[in-house]
């Protein structure tokens, strides 16, 4: 499906070739259904990391000469000297390998030439190496997710704060909540560094941590089920679910970066956790008046995940579905430490009454 050369190092408002082969084909759109959506969806993550933009002649050969071109000799230390400094300190602010080089910022103009020949012909905008093209805002490669990702980071802190400051460190459950929260807060802090610049480190950090808060979501799960009650089952689970991280990171690193199994593993770990705590409220939903604050965030949670299925091409090139999920966990923060206030607070009076705990 070749495209017209461009020239190197076009920006996005530069000349543009002003035509398309023909052979380029058409997006239809069809309506599938939940399922066979999700199907598919799993599928192509196997090969997320090629996408039909970064296929385009067009796109590699814009790429091929403008690195040629301009980052090599006195052109690449043009480029480092002319660099905004906010790009250059991306790197040492967030990870020596993340700051923008040369040729991803030759990537990123290229990009929006192969997007402006799509849109001339009235072609469905593409993805690029298994993302939609995103306006770079500052050193954000992604700026609506990254924001969204700082803002649950900030309301995961805010509300820690509000849990330690009205739950006393004798309850129960303080010292595994808290743990709980620290996990979180790491999880959006690479959520945020992983969409302000995407790499080979940065995306894998971001996966593998939340995973992580997944698995300890099944450990808060099971201590407050069956541990306050039998420490040595939770001690037991703890570790196998320890053991289920390890070979999960593990095959990822070192075996395949498989996409596909990486979202089957969190949706099966999901699910589990998901029902786990489903059958908890369900048990309690006459003896504790809370119950469906919890039940309302483990639905919310899965449901809001669904936005990811919809993947449309950014709003003005900076809202995509990723993004709008992120931004509707914000407010979950909130009723989820509510829930773990009062039963924190609900733990602690019981046992000092010395009730049984269920």
């Amino acid at each position: 499906m070749p495209l017209s050369s461009c020239r190197a190092f076009v920006s996005p408002d530069g000349p543009r070739p002003t035509t398309m082969a023909s052979a380029l084909p058409r997006c239809t759109s069809v309506r599938l259904p939940a399922l066979a959506t999700v199907v598919l969806l799993l599928l192509s993550l196997t090969t997320v990391q090629s996408s039909q933009g970064d296929k385009e002649p067009v796109y590699r050969d814009c790429v091929k000469q403008c690195v040629r071109t301009n980052c090599t000799g006195a052109r690449l230390r043009g480029f480092q000297s002319t660099q905004p400094q906010y790009m250059a300190l991306t790197g040492q602010l967030l990870l020596p390998l993340a700051g923008w080089t040369c040729r991803d910022d030759c990537r990123y103009q290229c990009m929006w030439t192969t997007v402006g020949l799509y849109q001339a012909e009235g072609y469905r905008v593409p993805q690029f190496h298994g993302k939609w093209p995103f306006a770079r805002f500052l050193c954000f490669e992604e700026p609506a997710s990254a924001l969204a990702s700082l803002l649950n980071g900030l309301a995961c802190l805010l509300m820690l704060l509000r849990y330690r400051s009205t739950v006393p460190r004798q309850s129960p459950m303080y010292h595994t909540i808290n743990a709980f929260s620290l996990v979180s807060l790491n999880a959006w802090l690479w959520s945020t560094v992983f969409h302000t610049r995407d790499t080979y480190l940065t995306e894998k950090m971001d996966y593998f941590c939340a995973t992580a808060v997944i698995l300890y979501s099944i450990y808060l799960c099971c201590v407050r089920t069956l541990g306050l009650r039998q420490p040595g089952v939770s001690s037991m689970v703890g570790a196998l679910l320890i053991l289920a991280f390890t070979s999960h990171v593990s095959y990822l690193t070192f075996v395949s970066f498989d996409y596909g199994y990486n979202m089957a593993a969190n949706a099966t770990i999901g699910m589990v956790n998901l029902l786990w705590w489903l059958c908890w409220c369900w048990q309690n939903r006459r003896t504790l008046p809370y119950w469906w604050k919890c039940g309302l965030v483990v639905l919310l949670l899965h449901g809001l995940a669904l936005l990811e299925l919809l993947d449309f091409p950014p709003l003005l090139w900076v809202l995509d579905a990723h993004a709008v999920w992120h931004l509707s966990t914000i407010p979950v923060h909130f009723l989820f430490y509510s829930f773990l206030i009062d039963d924190s607070l609900y733990l602690l009076n019981t046992e000092k009454m010395g009730v049984k705990v269920e």
